[in-house]
């Protein structure tokens, strides 16, 4: 029995599109120190990327034994921007993906829209994903619920069987499965591929590799 094909392909942005996590790991791990709860950069990655706003602040709650004010990440916002400003490139390979692919895409993030949207601008994708860009900002829940990418596929006018979704994270592939999609886990990036793995996902460390990987689905 075959698939159906593919008729959307949904990508995360950081990790997937912007390589992004590396600056942001670093960044996740002074913040941490400054509160007096210091994450590693290896616990960062295991626990907070690819998650939603909700999951990091719980989690530096539980740490710091306290809680936090409403928006306490805004005083920090700066020393991400800076960072990405001074070092933020698109992914290896992800240009040519973008360019060889046949089926319609989007971008779907946990990240706000302004992040997005300058992430983009920082490495030229900007024009690519116009009238295209859907973030946990827009739904109740962001991943790991299904929310996002079931308001990207509806949005996009397509089934959730249809949908392929482009994903670094453990947060992400379990998104994508809850939302019935496909899943392409990226693992060229911090997450191992073994946080990726499962079904449903196909993992892969190429970006250049993923047409052919989406157009082997219906085979």
């Amino acid at each position: 029995m075959t698939s159906p094909p593919v008729e959307l392909v949904i990508f995360d942005c950081d990790g997937v599109l912007v390589d992004s996590e590396r600056i942001c790991v670093k960044v996740d791990a002074v913040i941490t120190g400054e509160l007096g709860c210091g994450f590693t950069e290896a616990e960062i990655v295991e626990l907070f990327v690819g998650s939603s706003t909700e999951v990091y602040t719980a989690a530096v709650e539980e740490r710091l034994g306290r809680r936090l004010e409403k928006g306490w990440q805004r005083q920090y916002e700066h020393l991400y921007e800076e960072a990405l400003a001074a070092g933020l490139t698109a992914v290896d390979g992800v240009a040519e993906a973008l360019d060889a692919l046949t089926a319609p895409f989007c971008v779907a993030s946990n990240g706000d829209h302004d992040a997005i949207r300058n992430s983009l601008q920082l490495t030229a994708l900007t024009e690519r994903f116009e009238g295209r860009v859907f973030s946990a900002a827009d739904v109740s829940r962001g991943k790991p619920a299904p929310d996002l990418f079931l308001h990207a596929a509806r949005s996009m006018g397509v089934d959730p069987d249809r949908c392929a979704v482009v994903e670094d994270s453990a947060y992400g592939v379990q998104a994508a499965r809850a939302a019935g999609m496909r899943a392409f886990g990226y693992c060229g990036g911090l997450t191992p591929a073994g946080r990726l793995e499962g079904p449903g996902t196909v993992v892969f460390d190429d970006m250049r590799r993923l047409p052919a990987l989406l157009g082997a689905v219906r085979a």
